[in-house]
Parts: structure tokens; sequence; C-alpha cells
């Protein structure tokens, strides 16, 4: 397919998984997007331009690099994308099969992957993404945003109570400043994430909300922040969120 920047092609759709990047050299991974997501083209990069083009998915208006190498695995797509409306309730019915997902894919092989989203290799905030996206409920990319866009049960440690958790929460961690890291509530205080090599467990696995626990745990028991309930699903264009980068 050759590359139009006056083309009136509004959306193109994933014809296989793909890789996109942070920036216009493809050195290092901001994102994936699965087979059959749709995405924008936003400009061609003019000191590059055989090397790579800025585009923008569409389900969480995630902006990233996509190679040119790759420009095939896109083809226009038949329809232009429209966000799902879904309310707390239809959310709450879809949880178990969410919790399912994360579950799964930890009894698959995989290691951390910063930026991966498509599986079986997840960073924290793409597995809860694509956990939820199972089931149709799109969720902003980053642990920061998604701290955003949840309904907010606590930001305060000393006031965090498990009676007031659910499953399905998310739980936040990070500085006092930001959300860095992200998991999934299972109940009696676990949570189900993907953690980094020098940290974490280097893949996907369940910690409790504890200063009782592993030395794992516990490493992220002093970074926790809070918690959000998912009550509804991302709207396609709600940029608001997105004032801070990871």
């Amino acid at each position: 397919m050759m590359i139009d920047p006056l083309s009136d092609i509004v959306e193109y759709r994933c014809k296989a998984n793909l890789n996109l990047y942070d920036s216009s050299d493809c050195q290092q991974l901001a994102t994936q997007a699965a087979t059959g997501r749709q995405l924008r083209v936003c400009r061609l990069d003019l000191e590059n331009p055989r090397q790579a083009i800025q585009v923008e998915l569409c389900e969480d208006d995630y902006p990233g690099w996509l190679a040119i190498a790759d420009w095939d695995l896109i083809e226009p797509a038949s329809t232009v994308y429209q966000s799902q409306r879904l309310g707390e309730a239809d959310i709450q019915q879809r949880l178990s099969a969410v919790i399912a997902f994360t579950l799964e894919a930890m009894n698959t092989p995989n290691h951390y992957l910063w930026g991966g989203t498509v599986g079986p290799h997840y960073d924290c905030s793409g597995l809860i993404q694509a956990a939820f996206a199972s089931q149709g409920i799109w969720l902003p990319r980053d642990a920061y945003q998604q701290e955003a866009f949840t309904h907010r049960i606590s930001l305060d440690k000393s006031q965090l109570m498990l009676s007031c958790l659910k499953v399905g929460d998310l739980i936040f961690f990070g500085t006092s400043t930001k959300a860095t890291h992200v998991g999934l509530y299972l109940g009696e205080g676990r949570y189900i994430h993907s953690s980094g090599r020098e940290k974490g467990r280097n893949g996907i696995g369940i910690d409790v909300i504890s200063d009782k626990g592993d030395i794992v745990s516990q490493g992220y028991y002093q970074q926790l922040r809070g918690a959000g309930r998912v009550v509804n699903g991302y709207q396609s264009g709600t940029k608001s969120i997105f004032a801070l980068r990871r």
C-alpha cells in the first residue's frame, strides 16, 4: 500500500498484531495493537519519511509510531470506530470473565514486556487493558490514565480499607504524585499484576496488599497509592486524562 499523506482514508484496521513505538526511530516500544484494532494516521516524519508514521489508536486515543515496514499490515477500515457505551451494571456482569482472562494469561508462559498489550507478554497496564478489552470494555492505556479514569475509592494508603474493595477493582501503586503501576483486585487482599524483573516477578503473578507478604508484595505495598473502580468504558476522543506521559 502506498503512503499518501493527503489520502481521504479516515481510519485503518490492523490485519495483524502490531508494535507501536514512542518515537520515529522505532527503538523503544510504546504499546501494541491487536489484530482488528483501528488507528488514525496523524502525520509522516518528514525527516525520516521512509522509517515511521505517527498514528493514534482509535479505541484509547493512544499515540505511537508505526514502522513503515509494517505499513502492509494495516488496511482501510470499512467503518469509523465508535465507542460502546457501558454502564456499571454491564461492567459488573463481565468482571468474572475479565479476571479469568488474567488468570489464563498468568498460566501461559510469559515475562514482563514494557509496552506489551497483546500477550503472552504484558506490562502492568497492558494486562489490565487487554483483560477488560477482551470483554468489550476499553480503558485508557497507562496506569496513571487508568487511575484518573476510574471511580476513586481511596488515594490514601492509611485509609484504604480492604472491606471497601470489590473484586475487579484496580489497585494503584507509584509515587505521591503519579501512579506508575496497576493490578486487578481478586478479593481477600490479593491482586494479580504483571511486574518487572528488577523489583517484581518478571511477569504475571499474584501478590497481597500487606506489609506481611513476601519481598515483592512488601515492595509494592510501600508504593501503594489507592484503588479505583471501573464504572464505564472509555469513550474515544476523551483526552483530558492524558496530560502526563509515562
